[in-house]
């Protein structure tokens, strides 16, 4: 899903410290953050190791736990909610931008996930 007036990127272009729970080692504060906007149960079966999870309703009661001063990749299943939550954080002043494709690219593509399964899916 995309939106032309919403900046959107291809997973191959979400950096890979994200594939890692601290890919960004000692970087404080870390340059970009994941921001994955799906529902707690979707979080629980897959996800990318080093996004950051606040569910797309609870975003606006959470911004504390965003970095202003960081590019924010906003993530979801295929990329509807994500639109949205890019939106919003555009207006009120946060550089994010779309991951096109969601989680179901991400694991399309092959890069790591994690889960609180046997085995991560997200699909």
């Amino acid at each position: 899903m995309t939106n032309s007036h919403v900046p959107s990127v291809p997973i191959d272009a979400v950096p890979a410290e994200f594939d890692a729970v601290d890919g960004w080692g000692s970087a404080a504060p870390a340059p970009a953050q994941l921001l994955d906007v799906r529902e707690d149960d979707e979080w629980q079966l897959g996800r990318a190791p080093g996004a950051v999870h606040i569910p797309m309703t609870d975003v606006p009661a959470r911004l504390d736990e965003l970095d202003i001063d960081a590019e924010i990749y906003v993530i979801c299943r295929q990329g509807g909610r994500s639109i949205a939550v890019v939106e919003y954080l555009n207006q009120i002043g946060y550089e994010a931008v779309n991951v096109s494709g969601g989680m179901v690219a991400w694991q399309q593509t092959g890069r790591p996930l994690a889960g609180d399964g046997p085995e991560a899916k997200i699909y």
